[in-house]
């Protein structure tokens, strides 16, 4: 057994190898790069990467993403949202190419309640809440979009950051309270409440953790002016948040982001320096750029150490289209029920239906299920769906993104 130095060695020497690679050579967008590159380097022969798999085998990937990277990753996100334009889109319910004349920075007056609504819609089950959109958004608009030429306009970018953060703590909530509640004994007529009160207990909880150690975080780095000691305080609120998370029983996933939302939002204005900002920020986009990298690099590599039924091939080839569908309703059903705002434009859906990439969340959650029969059928599902989100959908982003926008921008001259 390989030890965890050698362990990290070895997945950051392939990284930076394969990242290398890819800049050279394949020249895809880092992190899709880096999947593929993997993947391929899994497929031609196992017996000649022995080497890679064994030390592979020993690599939980569920405790690895959710107890390890899943924590450092939100709270980056969380760290650079916007949350003054969250609110406005929440309150204005702005919606990219939804303008008086379907351009690309009209606003709807809807409903407030679809800012959220529309990401609990895929969500009926558990297999629904694992393929649900687990990248970080820049990775998907910006990273892409750059990469392509491609400016994705700053209400759309806002409003699918905020989606995808909250969507990983929300989907982690409920795939648990789900789970528990398919292997929960039959006959039990209160299992359906202690369904509800879990998610409530977990999700309410978490935010209310998060915002308590984030306001407690904050304070502390206003009393000082220290930018070694600040950014130490912030490592520590990740790490200590999201431990004091699981040992309370509540959503580690969302303490993460609410204690990042609020540290994001107060202290640059009230409790950094300059100094201090431009370390805060290179420290936690250095930690999202390496573990982004190692994630993808892990995702491709799997296939090494991950057992499938040749039976389940139909049921993984049947899931793409089936996601596929629920993005489109998902997008889609503002249109339906909003209509009559005349505020919201049906050239959007592609690029929303197409942007819903899924990620290692997926891939950690399926291989958290218990073992049953229908767990392999399951994995290869989510594995395919991730795999094509990731490769076929990351990598086309910026055509649909091109078409869709310069469509809506005919309309509006």
């Amino acid at each position: 057994m390989i030890s965890l130095f050698d362990l990290a060695a070895l997945l950051l020497t392939l990284s930076a190898l394969f990242g290398w690679l890819n800049h050279r050579l394949v020249r895809l967008p880092h992190t899709i790069g880096l999947l593929v590159m993997g993947l391929a380097a899994s497929l031609p022969s196992r017996h000649l990467y022995d080497q890679v798999k064994q030390p592979l085998e020993q690599i939980d990937f569920t405790q690895v993403m959710m107890n390890g990277m899943l924590a450092f990753l939100l709270f980056a996100g969380a760290l650079n949202l916007d949350m003054s334009a969250i609110a406005r889109s929440c309150v204005a319910r702005r919606v990219p190419g939804a303008g008086r004349h379907g351009d690309l920075d009209g606003d709807c007056r809807g409903p407030v309640l679809w800012c959220r609504a529309r990401a609990w819609i895929p969500a009926a089950a558990p297999l629904g809440i694992r393929v649900r959109r687990t990248d970080q958004p820049d990775r998907s608009c910006r990273g892409l979009g750059h990469a392509q030429n491609v400016k994705v306009p700053q209400a759309l970018e806002v409003e699918m950051q905020g989606e995808a953060l909250f969507n990983d703590g929300v989907g982690v909530v409920l795939f648990t309270a789900f789970v528990a509640f398919a292997t929960a004994s039959g006959g039990d007529g209160n299992a359906g409440v202690g369904l509800v009160e879990s998610v409530f207990r977990d999700a309410i909880g978490g935010l209310a953790l998060g915002a308590f150690t984030g306001y407690v975080a904050y304070r502390a780095m206003r009393a000082i002016d220290d930018f070694p000691v600040e950014v130490l305080i912030t490592l520590a609120l990740v790490t200590g948040t999201y431990a004091l998370a699981q040992k309370i029983g509540t959503s580690g996933p969302l303490a993460v982001v609410a204690a990042g939302l609020l540290i994001g939002e107060r202290a640059p204005r009230y409790a950094m320096n300059e100094r201090t900002r431009a370390y805060v920020s290179a420290l936690w986009t250095l930690i999202d750029e390496v573990l982004n990298s190692v994630l993808f690099l892990l995702i491709g590599l799997e296939v090494l150490v991950l057992s499938f039924e040749p039976s389940a091939l139909g049921l993984a080839l049947a899931a793409v289209p089936i996601v596929l569908f629920a993005r489109i309703i998902s997008v889609s059903t503002p249109l339906v029920l909003f209509g009559w705002t005349k505020k919201l434009s049906a050239r959007n859906v592609p690029f929303l239906t197409w942007a819903g990439l899924r990620g290692g969340i997926s891939v950690a959650l399926a291989l958290a299920l218990p073992d049953s029969p229908a767990k392999s059928a399951i994995l290869a599902a989510t594995y395919a769906v991730v795999l094509f989100t990731i490769v076929v959908q990351g990598s086309t982003l910026g055509i649909v993104a091109r078409r869709t926008l310069r469509q809506a921008g005919k309309v509006a001259e």
